[in-house]
């Protein structure tokens, strides 16, 4: 049977509204997304310092949860136990505590919190979401069950620091999704990795459902300050400990 003219652009149309209906049901998911991050202290250590790796384990374990909805999202770590202080058995122990974490993003107007805590002191960093300058790769891979899209940039987090950035995205899951400041994507990111292994992000587990009461709770008090702020604030704090001899293994 041929269809007329009318009855194909009905088709048509009846098609785009199924498409539009199934991408509002991907991006009206909710739930939390588990993320284990692995670091190299190793290749964290100064090369004057190389004695360093006697005295401390080459890798950091830490894990983080994403609780997000159609617009919000929360990333933050996940409590531990206090571990057992490590050393080289010559009386020097060193002891890794990592500091809370919690990051707010609200995606209706770009909005940015996040509090943290440095070197004792509680600050709320109040911005705007900012988008890294990602390149889209041809590579896939599958993570926990969802296909993802490869992206890259090349950042400079300090001054003659630079970081290689490899990210791996679902569009089955909202964009603006993913831990840290890797985020500003297509999709959900469930890992990035900096620097070839230096530093990586893997999803654990994925759970679409319904949020409870405290998986996304806005973060609040502590000093307010902007992005620009904080890291001058840091920045000087390093500058005192490196005069003073310290040194600063940095996450």
């Amino acid at each position: 049977m041929k269809l007329n003219t009318t009855m194909k652009r009905l088709l048509l149309l009846a098609g785009l509204l199924v498409g539009v209906l199934a991408m509002q049901t991907v991006f009206a998911q909710s739930g939390v997304i588990t993320y284990e991050m692995k670091i190299n202290l190793h290749r964290r250590i100064p090369a004057d310092r190389q004695e360093m790796k006697a005295m401390i384990p080459e890798y950091r374990t830490t894990k983080f949860t994403l609780a997000f909805n159609q617009d919000e999202s929360l990333y933050k770590n996940v409590p531990e136990e206090e571990e057992e202080p490590f050393g080289n058995g010559g009386g020097v122990q060193m002891r890794f505590n990592n500091p809370k974490t919690e990051t707010y993003i609200r995606t209706s107007d770009m909005k940015f919190l996040q509090k943290q805590d440095f070197m004792g002191k509680e600050y709320l960093i109040d911005d705007s979401v900012k988008t890294s300058p990602w390149k889209f790769g041809t590579e896939t891979k599958t993570i926990q069950g969802y296909v993802c899209k490869q992206a890259y940039y090349t950042a400079e987090p300090r001054p003659n620091v630079k970081e290689e950035i490899t990210a791996w995205y679902t569009e089955s899951i909202r964009p603006f999704l993913g831990p840290e400041q890797f985020h500003s994507l297509p999709g959900a990111v469930l890992a990035v990795d900096v620097n070839n292994g230096e530093r990586v992000y893997v999803a654990q587990k994925v759970e679409l459902r319904e949020l409870k009461k405290n998986d996304l709770k806005i973060p609040s008090g502590g000093q307010k300050v902007n992005r620009q702020d904080y890291r001058t604030i840091v920045e000087e704090q390093m500058k005192k400990m490196n005069a003073n001899g310290g040194v600063i293994i940095r996450n």
